[in-house]
């Protein structure tokens, strides 16, 4: 099928409902669809330099992964001496050396339906969801999440415990975009479609939704979502947690802080250097 005929049967078939789970023809698109989307031919959403925020969802291909959901069949399946039991349609993917992705032994779990490019370390335990585009070079370390529809650049590192939302519904939504270079520190939480720009740095504990407001201080800027942008942080931004203090009320009166991530510098050559050492594991 080529992409046009397995984007046509899709939305005709998602739009049918439940009707569409003993279509043949259904599940041949989805099977198309999830080939597709590991081989890295469709994304769920993709760069656009027309689009608001530089990236155009790409509806159908959500509306193909929940379609996948539909069709499924719970199945149980065995791994490491133990047994699972999920749909049919999303089982584990399995990788050879010549793919040229690392990973580690340890519980690591990569969905079908997900994207995984030449030169990824996957280290133990994390896990990348269905739908998700994690590009060449890029670490994902320990406990770290790449949430389902999430799109990730290259040479982007994930570091320990970082959490990376997605989303599938509603189809039209934007997932969560860490461009090229990023560096998501430790316990970091990236959610509700937020855009992290090219080469920007996450200090660990840093988090970021759609409903954070993020205080530039190196250019007198309040960063914040709009009805029709999702939060971006930008390009080479250094975006540590902060907090600010509560100005009226209980709050003032008891003297409280809220949480406020803070961009303290942007990027430059000492930060790079800092940040160099990630060679060395890869």
């Amino acid at each position: 099928m080529t992409i046009s005929e397995i984007q046509e049967t899709i939305e005709r078939s998602f739009a049918a409902g439940p009707s569409a789970a003993g279509d043949p023809t259904a599940m041949k698109a989805f099977l198309a669809l999830r080939t597709a989307l590991e081989q890295g031919e469709v994304r769920a959403a993709s760069p656009d330099s027309a689009a608001p925020a530089g990236w155009r969802v790409n509806a159908w291909v959500k509306q193909g992964i929940l379609l996948g959901f539909r069709l499924g069949v719970l199945e149980e399946s065995r791994a490491w001496g133990h047994a699972f039991v999920d749909k049919h349609t999303f089982p584990v993917r399995s990788f050879c050396v010549d793919d040229g992705i690392r990973v580690v032994p340890g519980g690591s779990s990569v969905r079908a339906g997900s994207y995984v490019a030449r030169g990824v370390v996957c280290m133990p335990p994390m896990y990348i969801n269905a739908g998700a585009y994690v590009d060449e070079g890029t670490m994902v370390d320990s406990h770290a999440l790449v949430g389902s529809c999430a799109q990730i650049g290259k040479r982007v590192h994930l570091s320990a415990a970082a959490q990376i939302g997605g989303v599938l519904e509603p189809v039209n939504a934007s997932p969560v975009v860490i461009e090229d270079d990023a560096l998501v520190g430790g316990n970091c939480g990236v959610y509700e479609g937020t855009v992290v720009r090219k080469g920007a740095v996450l200090a660990a504990g840093t988090i970021l939704t759609r409903g954070t407001p993020v205080f530039d201080l190196v250019k007198g800027e309040v960063l914040r979502a709009t009805d029709e942008l999702p939060l971006i942080i930008p390009e080479d931004a250094v975006v540590v947690p902060g907090s600010r203090a509560v100005a009226k009320g209980k709050g003032k009166e008891w003297g409280l802080s809220v949480y406020a991530p803070v961009v303290v510098k942007y990027r430059d050559g000492k930060t790079s250097l800092s940040t160099a050492l990630e060679d060395l594991l890869r």
